[in-house]
């Protein structure tokens, strides 16, 4: 019981360990088994199942930590097109439920049921305990759900008690709940930003309740104005129901460290293509190109170029994405390469003619017949010299 219950509409779903979960579904023989899923020993963690969370395995953990941490551990490799099918079932059942669905990724998504009573005949808090019934029931799988005031203190309440967790914190309550809890609580306060803060002497979020916003905005910048805000619960942003992803990428965790070009064009080219793929599929284009790399010592670079106009080429994302890594070719060693879009939009305005490099015309002309031979007899039908006999690595799964 809660004296809000009947009052919120505003809920955050994340489905359990979710590509776990959907392994252990398939394989009832891992039920009551740590599973991992991820890459190899050179890889990281996917996600894993609360059995092996208990022993400290953690998602983005290095793999070789992992089966340190729990060496009974059943790894499985991602099966990415199954976990999409079944992340799309989850969605479709919440679209049954709200046009209102905010995905944040494959496999979470914050819903807004205003006005949903008399479609449904129920409240959404029972229309939302009913769903995650249904998704257990239908698909095999479990939820957790976060029912509050607003899109910050919803996606803090579903991850109380998960898995299948059902939570409510209420408007009224929002403030003397978050006085106890840590800084780090708070969305956008990572490792550097706690460090920072308890630098000056804030650990919790009372601390941050008691200051004045201009003060904070003074220490912090914007940071500050959404330190203020939200350790008072107060988050007006509402739910979009975009249905869309905010960036395409593909990256890869290499099993051997690579430093040279000779070793990441041809990769950098393959990732390219797949985003180019992805692109032209949904009928959208990005404008500006991300190129993503970590190091042998698992420290994070990224690089970022907007463009004059929207593309979805490989060939200007490679090229564009070629002038960024060469950069960064000073003899380190990396473990991970990406390169992906951002700054989504339709296609109706992409790659125009007129590309400042003179070949542009020529080679988007090439890739555009390499599309058409493709489409018809496969996706290896034609290569490129860069890319023909090269491994070709699986891009390492990520949340968009």
């Amino acid at each position: 019981m809660h004296r809000e219950l009947f009052e919120l509409s505003l809920a955050h779903i994340d489905c359990d360990a979710f590509y776990a979960s959907v392994e252990k579904r398939d394989n009832p023989e891992l039920a009551n088994k740590p599973v991992i899923v991820g890459g190899g020993r050179r890889g990281v963690v996917s996600t894993c199942c609360y059995v092996a969370r208990i022993h400290g395995v953690r998602s983005a953990m290095p793999m070789f930590k992992a089966l340190k941490a729990c060496p009974d551990a059943v790894v499985v490799k991602p099966r990415m097109d199954l976990y999409s099918q079944v992340g799309k079932q989850v969605r479709e059942m919440m679209l049954s439920l709200t046009p209102a669905v905010e995905p944040l990724s494959i496999d979470e998504a914050f819903l807004d049921l205003s006005g949903t009573e008399k479609l449904h005949g129920t409240p959404p808090a029972l229309t939302l305990a009913k769903f995650a019934k249904r998704v257990q029931e239908e698909i095999g799988i479990t939820v957790s759900v976060g029912l509050a005031a607003n899109k910050f203190l919803a996606k803090i309440a579903s991850d109380f008690e998960k898995p299948k967790g059902f939570s409510v914190i209420g408007a009224a309550e929002a403030y003397d709940f978050l006085s106890k809890q840590p800084v780090s609580l708070i969305w956008g306060v990572g490792k550097a930003m706690q460090q920072r803060l308890h630098a000056d002497n804030i650990h919790l979020i009372s601390d941050l309740q008691q200051m004045e916003e201009t003060d904070l905005i003074r220490s912090y910048g914007s940071m500050g104005m959404r330190l203020s805000r939200l350790s008072k619960g107060q988050d007006h942003r509402k739910v979009e129901g975009r249905g869309s992803a905010k960036s395409v990428s593909s990256e890869t965790t290499f099993n051997t460290d690579m430093r040279s070009a000779e070793q990441l064009m041809p990769v950098l080219r393959r990732q390219a293509e797949r985003v180019s793929k992805r692109l032209k599929a949904s009928h959208i284009a990005g404008q500006t190109v991300v190129l993503k790399l970590k190091t042998a010592d698992f420290k994070s670079r990224t690089r970022s170029t907007t463009l004059p106009d929207p593309t979805q080429l490989a060939d200007r994302m490679f090229q564009v994405g070629r002038t960024m890594l060469e950069k960064e070719l000073d003899g380190t060693r990396f473990r991970l390469l990406g390169i992906g879009v951002s700054d989504l939009q339709s296609d109706e305005s992409a790659d125009p003619g007129d590309l400042i490099d003179e070949d542009g015309a020529k080679r988007a002309a090439a890739e555009r017949a390499m599309d058409s031979v493709r489409e018809r007899f496969g996706g290896k039908a034609v290569e490129l010299g860069l890319t023909f006999g090269n491994v070709r690595d699986e891009p390492k799964p990520t949340k968009e």
